[in-house]
């Protein structure tokens, strides 16, 4: 064991007798017999298995997997989306010019994407061919150069689309109200069509089943129509300081969304191993 860990690797140790408990111990992953295991190598392990079967230690490490999985999907999904939201606030400062998006709005994007958008990748079902991936390594950090430059390529294309068509809004005598309701339709939109982009960090959707997360179905459906009360209800738009915008204003919204999805879709082919 000693000599497996000196060359790198992380080792796992099964036991259930007390002359098992320094083994455990010593073990990057101590695994004690939960039925038959004496209580000395259940205190020395990391892990107890509850119904002695060895099957159950592939089923957790391929739950495990699945997890962890999801948690880098929703970091990837969620940091270049408020990084663009930081860096549109931070260009509007720096050029002088009025914010694209108040913080009240901000706070609508985060509130209402983080629970109906992101939360529904918890639910993404374990991807083919996850058992055959060499085991990831502890040091490596969570986040991978690979996956920070595509945060910031997502997060500099929605700061280009919303800061774009705020001022693209303005020069065309949309008042400054609709212009914001334009920038926040942007971010959106944009997060919506990254999230599917999320579902695999190296698959198309499509490969994945486009049907396959319901959950992650009804919370686009359901964050669609909540934008649209944003966009439209006057109830809304006098608490979010939002204006009803024009039918051929959604054409572009919806241009940025699909230039983001496709992007991050060219990046992942050209990045496949």
């Amino acid at each position: 064991m000693e000599a497996l860990q000196q060359r790198g690797n992380i080792v796992a140790m099964t036991g259930d007798g007390v002359n098992d408990a320094p083994a455990l111990r010593r073990a990057d992953i101590g695994v004690a017999m939960g039925i038959t295991g004496t209580e000395v190598a259940r205190e020395a392990a990391d892990m107890i298995l509850t119904d002695d079967n060895f099957s159950s230690i592939e089923a957790a490490v391929e739950e495990g997997r699945g997890v962890y999985d999801n948690l880098i999907k929703f970091l990837t999904w969620i940091l270049p989306t408020n990084l663009g939201e930081g860096l549109v606030i931070m260009t509007a400062v720096l050029a002088g010019t009025a914010l694209p998006i108040l913080p009240v709005q901000i706070l609508w994007i985060n509130m209402t994407t983080a629970v109906l958008l992101g939360l529904m990748l918890a639910f993404e079902p374990k991807e083919p061919g996850i058992m055959q991936r060499p085991p990831h390594d502890p040091r490596r950090p969570i986040l991978s150069p690979r996956l920070l430059q595509r945060i910031g390529l997502v997060g500099f294309l929605l700061l280009a689309g919303a800061f774009g068509l705020y001022e693209w809004a303005l020069v065309r005598g949309a008042s400054e109200a609709e212009a914001r309701t334009i920038a926040v339709n942007v971010f959106i939109c944009g997060k919506i069509f990254y999230l599917f982009n999320c579902r695999s960090l190296s698959r198309s959707m499509f490969s994945l089943g486009l049907l396959s997360n319901h959950w992650l179905i009804g919370g686009v459906i359901t964050m669609i129509a909540l934008q649209l009360l944003f966009t439209y209800a006057p109830v809304m738009n006098r608490i979010f300081y939002s204006a009803p915008i024009e039918l051929s204003s959604w054409i572009p919204i919806v241009a940025v969304g699909v230039i983001i999805y496709t992007v991050v879709g060219i990046e992942k082919w050209a990045r496949r191993d």
